[in-house]
């Protein structure tokens, strides 16, 4: 299950973010140097050092967008977000097809995240290409978005072919390995939800409480 967050941050915040980033002097690094060895030689854009300031700055506050989001505490039921890098993928720079390692210096990498920064104007080419399946999903977002997907799926970042691409990308560990138990568990929550909307609290939606409650206990670590 993949799924998708209008304005995460409010445009003003990504304003201000991206004249930061973009700012002469900035300290951009190879993206090489954070690929496993298996992805390094199709990682072609530039990123943020995570000892630099600005990352030590601006990690945290999308670490706590997110962590604070209804959507990720139920979809995603994370236990660690970890990982955040600033990317920022010049003209004819790209990201070729790789799987993300499963574990990463900080925690399992049960799915994988998507900030986008940049407006989707100020761009041409650097979809992020989705791999399913049923075929491929090409994903550009608007400033401020964010889409937040299984780990366990192929995907890349198409060539840019005008302006500049930065996002900002994380991964989160689960409390629940499994996507398939997630996506049930999510789907459940649902609907205890929209049935405590509509008629309070009431057996049936006791019932579904129990049922969730014991579910969580059973596949969550």
């Amino acid at each position: 299950m993949r799924f998708q967050i209008a304005s995460l941050l409010p445009p003003e915040q990504v304003t201000a973010w991206r004249d930061r980033l973009l700012a002469d002097g900035t300290d951009w690094r190879p993206g090489q140097e954070t690929a496993g060895w298996h992805a390094r030689s199709v990682k072609h854009n530039r990123q943020l050092l995570r000892s630099d300031p600005l990352h030590q700055d601006l990690a945290p506050q999308v670490s706590q967008a997110l962590l604070a989001h209804p959507l990720v505490a139920s979809a995603a039921l994370p236990r660690r977000l970890h990982g955040l890098l600033f990317s920022r993928t010049g003209l004819g720079q790209r990201y070729g097809r790789h799987v993300d390692n499963a574990f990463m210096a900080d925690g399992r990498s049960d799915l994988s995240f998507t900030l986008f920064l940049s407006e989707a104007g100020s761009f041409r080419g650097g979809a992020l290409v989705l791999e399913f399946p049923h075929g491929e999903e090409a994903i550009r977002l608007g400033a401020g978005d964010v889409i937040l997907y299984p780990s366990t799926l192929r995907h890349r970042v198409d060539p840019v072919t005008k302006g500049e691409r930065l996002v900002c990308v994380g991964w989160i560990q689960s409390r629940v390995r499994s996507a398939e138990q997630r996506e049930l568990l999510f789907e459940l929550d649902t609907a205890r939800r929209l049935l405590f909307q509509d008629q309070g609290k009431s057996e049936a939606f006791d019932l579904l409480c129990r049922s969730y409650g014991n579910l969580l206990r059973m596949w969550g670590e």
